[in-house]
């Protein structure tokens, strides 16, 4: 079962699980779960996502039971009107605050402009030897993507060199290769916690939060990162 964070007539919310896909995709064909349907199956309702997550990026995931609705919310995304926060640890010690502004290309090679704000929460050194260092630093960090490009987060802090732990694309294949290896972890570090915005229908504020899933709350127990 989905964890329901927010339910009305127009719009449900769920804290979606590292490694569940939103919907079916080409380039995913090894999965057999989708949380499109599954959400569809749970509530008995046709529901469309209004905005994507990554595979596996876990927490909130809006969908809307309307055509209308949906259309609203896509459009608030675009426009940047939904206020989005999310939580990653990466690699090394980062700034205690940074905005990131970083044009990214598109799948045709165009430019958009692309901006994320983040705060540094805490920082941990760990007796990880990796490559030719003894010990390794992390940072939790609570970032602020002010635009919605693709990958957004995972290029803007792989371009201040300091990837998400179990990016594979983007990150450090020697962290990641330890992680897996050593820590049983395959899974990336980054968390959608909250969600805000005004509600298409209804006009009131809406903040919707998710919990962290398991495999989260383990690397921070591990790293002695406190929420």
């Amino acid at each position: 079962m989905l964890e329901i964070l927010y339910q009305d007539e127009h719009l449900i919310a769920i804290n979606k699980p590292h490694g569940l896909l939103v919907h079916r995709s080409k380039i995913a064909d090894d999965a057999k779960e989708f949380a499109l349907q599954l959400l569809r199956d749970q509530v008995g309702r046709q529901v469309n996502p209004t905005h994507r997550l990554d595979r596996k990026t876990s927490g909130v995931l809006l969908f809307a039971f309307d055509k209308s609705t949906e259309i609203a919310m896509q459009k608030q995304f675009q426009e940047g009107l939904v206020d989005k926060h999310y939580l990653a640890i990466v690699r090394g010690y980062t700034p205690p605050e940074l905005e990131i502004d970083y044009p990214l290309a598109k799948e045709n090679g165009t430019l958009q402009d692309a901006q994320t704000k983040f705060v540094t929460l805490q920082q941990a050194e760990m007796p990880f030897a990796i490559g030719k260092h003894e010990t390794s630093r992390y940072s939790l960090v609570k970032a602020n993507p002010k635009t919605g490009r693709m990958h957004q987060l995972r290029k803007h802090f792989a371009h201040i060199f300091h990837p998400i732990i179990g990016d594979r694309p983007h990150g450090c294949n020697k962290q990641n290769r330890y992680f897996k290896e050593h820590l049983e972890m395959n899974t990336m570090m980054l968390h959608a916690l909250t969600l805000s915005f005004v509600h298409p229908v209804s006009s009131q504020k809406i903040t919707i939060s998710a919990s962290l899933q398991p495999e989260f709350k383990r690397m921070l127990d591990l790293m002695n990162f406190t929420l």
